[in-house]
């Protein structure tokens, strides 16, 4: 889960602790483990800052903090401050760019060479699928990892994702396929041809950011035709 550190200062010498930042970001490249960092200043009082600062997780976190270049930057930032900094330390409940971020990542993992990643850390055992080409809705993680299965053992495929939108705990993908027809697919033998679709996608995301549920729109039919299933329909 990701996590988050707010630290509350206050300075009139802020420039100086800017500098001090930049030497610390110097110091500290290849090794630090924060992967986002906001200063934000107090409009109503010029000398109160706060920063937030993302980790990948608390442990993440710590390990930053133990490094010897942090504690000595640290020390002279405190320094340079009114008082003693305050930290707050947030488990992240709730994050609309892990959402979008995690179902471009299931898109990648889908399409990966090898054997599929388990994909337990990206999507919940109890996973309710919706797709209209199907008869039934596919339940739980092992159902629709039999399901990309499937689509793997047909096409050697990937994903190209061209928009997403987040709101709350959905997220909406629009997305390019580009696939070859490598094995037996809707009763179609391989054909070997290089085919393409377009699609999109709703996500539905739980607060880790695992992903709970889906809803698929895609062309399929015009997949068909790419692949020769309707040519006796057109004579």
């Amino acid at each position: 889960m990701t996590f988050v550190q707010v630290i509350d200062c206050r300075t009139t010498r802020f420039d100086e602790m800017n500098r001090l930042m930049d030497t610390w970001v110097d110091q500290t490249k290849g090794k630090r483990t924060a992967t986002h960092s906001v200063i934000g200043k107090d409009r109503s009082d010029d000398s109160h800052f706060i920063e937030i600062v993302e980790f990948p997780s608390y442990e993440e976190a710590m390990r930053n903090s133990h490094l010897p270049e942090t504690d000595r930057i640290f020390q002279e930032m405190v320094a340079l401050c009114e008082q003693t900094p305050t930290f707050t330390d947030l488990d992240v409940v709730r994050d609309e760019q892990l959402y979008a971020a995690n179902i471009r990542r299931l898109m990648a993992e889908m399409g990966t060479k090898g054997e599929l990643p388990p994909l337990n850390d990206l999507i919940a055992e109890h996973y309710h699928d919706h797709d209209p080409a199907n008869e039934q809705d596919t339940l739980g993680l092992d159902a629709v990892r039999r399901e990309m299965e499937m689509w793997r053992g047909a096409f050697d495929f990937a994903f190209t994702v061209e928009d997403q939108i987040s709101e709350g705990d959905r997220v909406y993908t629009r997305w390019t396929w580009n696939g070859t027809h490598k094995g037996d697919f809707m009763g179609i033998p391989s054909t070997g041809k290089q085919v393409t679709m377009t699609g999109c996608t709703t996500f539905r995301c739980r607060e880790d950011g695992k992903i709970v549920e889906g809803w698929w729109q895609y062309d399929r039919l015009g997949l068909m035709a790419q692949l020769g299933a309707l040519d006796e329909l057109e004579t």
